[in-house]
């Protein structure tokens, strides 16, 4: 059994505040900057990374929980993406298998034509994957569609295709790619804000970092600075530039997409329900995971750069409402498990405004006149390539000094099972399983046997606070065990031992009040109110 590498904090902020120079430094740690630190770190550079909140607070821990190559981007003609991101999706689905699995999509038709017309597209989509294809596209009747979607709505059901994409927990992919980059030697520190970008005769060579619960500051130098915030790249664009005072254009236009999440009873079996065009001609998906049915997902402008997006009454409504219209059984609000959104950092340029669907998709980096390097927009899908592109940019800026190609393709992140082993799928409800080959060392904590909730027990919580960076109760309950986001009232009820574990790891308040009302706007109005 590998011993799982500790994350003390205190032993982290020491190690923070050693004077000695970073060949990297990372601001943000989403999927995007936590892929950097995997690949810095692989090729032999010293690297750190700093995350203002927890790591995947953010959008990284609001998808979908799709792995794809995006049908959507095919319609839409957007070729390349499409092509990058199935061969990309290929990496993600072998480095944990315990995380990240094949996953079969269901089309229903209720038109004759669209059968032929969407089995079409995803002949194409199957053609761009060649051999990282996952499965074939299969056209079906009417009694087969049935058959694999027990709960759609029959009548009026002409046939549909079924076909293959992935999906995964994001938030403990995200921790897996963290903990990868750490036992690879680069530093990881979240709850730890950068406040200002140091300069040297025009150039970032550095930056003020705060510990959020301590309040203490360290200055950290480093020959190349990267801003991966996310939607937020902006904030830290401005600090750069404010040494020079010219302050720069935004360029994210954020797009919210929340979800609904409701009892898998509503659409049983292992196979998601893809709607291709809804009313405003948005996707919308049911997917099976972790036990629930997640249904989602929309596509806003967001005006705002909110912590925790809340979804609104019109989204939830919308979702419902669409969902009611391919479920036999359509889901009302009182059946609501949790609700939630996430914010899409979408590239728009200069003077654009209007929807979000023009708007790239595509990440972007760009290199300051200071040498700072900021990356934003793309996929969670795509984030290992994005990696590579941001190392690349960073040697052409002259920042970085070139260490050799990219070395994350193949490689199995911290915690995946042996090779040849049968994960447990991930439409089945959490447990030890999404642990992979770290599940014999969680056992081996006080409390293995001691469920605090369906799935949860308090060596998991021990765990979450030794090895996973768990500060808080929500890390605990929101990214290291996923309740908050299937079932926001068990979290509820979860909370208070979950609390309990964490100050006997731990010294300092485990912010189990902050969760509790951040729970009651997930569960909805009934819980706000109880």
């Amino acid at each position: 059994m590998t011993t799982p590498l500790p994350t003390d904090r205190a032993a982290l902020l020491a190690r923070l505040a050693e004077p000695r120079k970073y060949d990297i430094a990372i601001v943000g740690g989403g999927a995007t900057g936590l892929g950097v630190a995997l690949d810095a770190a692989q090729r032999g550079h010293s690297v750190v990374l700093i995350e203002a909140h927890d790591f995947a607070k953010g959008t990284s821990s609001r998808a979908t929980k799709l792995v794809h190559g995006g049908v959507r981007y095919l319609a839409q003609g957007n070729i390349h993406l499409v092509r990058e991101a199935l061969h990309e999706r290929v990496h993600i689905l072998g480095s944990a298998p315990h995380l990240a699995q094949p996953l079969a999509f269901v089309m229903p038709s209720y038109k004759l034509w669209e059968t032929p017309f969407y089995g079409t597209g995803l002949k194409m989509y199957d053609a761009l994957a060649g051999k990282a294809g996952l499965g074939r596209t299969e056209w079906l009747g009417a009694a087969e569609t049935l058959h694999l979607l027990p709960g759609a709505r029959p009548q009026g059901l002409k046939g549909g295709v079924k076909y293959w994409d992935g999906q995964f927990d994001d938030a403990r992919l995200a921790l897996a790619i963290a903990r990868t980059a750490a036992a690879h030697g680069a530093l990881l520190v979240n709850y730890c804000e950068a406040v200002d970008v140091l300069h040297d005769a025009g150039r970032a060579v550095g930056l003020v970092a705060r510990d959020v619960e301590t309040g203490r500051e360290v200055r950290i130098q480093a020959g190349c600075i990267v801003n991966a915030t996310g939607v937020w790249v902006d904030a830290l664009r401005q600090y750069d530039a404010r040494a020079a005072g010219k302050p720069v254009t935004p360029m994210v236009a954020p797009s919210q997409g929340a979800h609904v999440v409701v009892d898998q009873s509503f659409s049983p079996g292992d196979h998601a329900l893809l709607v291709p065009s809804t009313a405003d001609g948005r996707v919308l998906f049911a997917v099976p995971w972790l036990g629930k049915l997640i249904l989602g997902t929309t596509d806003a402008p967001r005006p705002d750069l909110p912590l925790e997006p809340q979804a609104s009454g019109t989204e939830v409504d919308f979702i419902l409402r669409e969902a009611a219209k391919y479920l036999k059984r359509a889901p009302t609000h009182a059946d609501i498990l949790s609700t939630w959104a996430g914010l899409r950092p979408l590239v728009k340029p200069v003077g654009e405004a209007g929807s979000t669907q023009s708007i790239s998709r595509e990440h972007t980096v760009l290199a300051a006149p200071s040498g700072l390097i900021t990356v934003t927009g793309g996929k969670w899908t795509t984030y290992r390539a994005m990696a590579a592109d941001v190392l690349a940019r960073c040697t052409q800026a002259g920042v970085l000094l070139p260490r050799g190609a990219s070395h994350t393709a193949g490689l199995h992140l911290v915690g995946a099972p042996a090779p040849g082993s049968q994960p447990v799928g991930l439409n089945q409800p959490p447990g030890l399983h999404l642990y992979g080959g770290e599940a014999e060392a969680v056992n081996a904590l006080p409390g293995a046997d001691h469920w605090l909730a369906p799935g949860l027990s308090e060596a998991m919580v021990r765990f979450a606070a030794r090895h996973e960076y768990a500060r808080s109760v929500e890390d605990a309950l929101a990214r290291r065990a996923r309740l908050l986001f299937l079932d926001a009232r068990e979290a509820l009820r979860a909370a208070p031992a979950v609390a309990k574990v964490l100050q006997d790891e731990r010294p300092g308040d485990p912010g189990l009040a902050a969760f509790e009302a951040l729970a009651r706007s997930y569960a909805g109005p009934a819980a706000s109110a109880a």
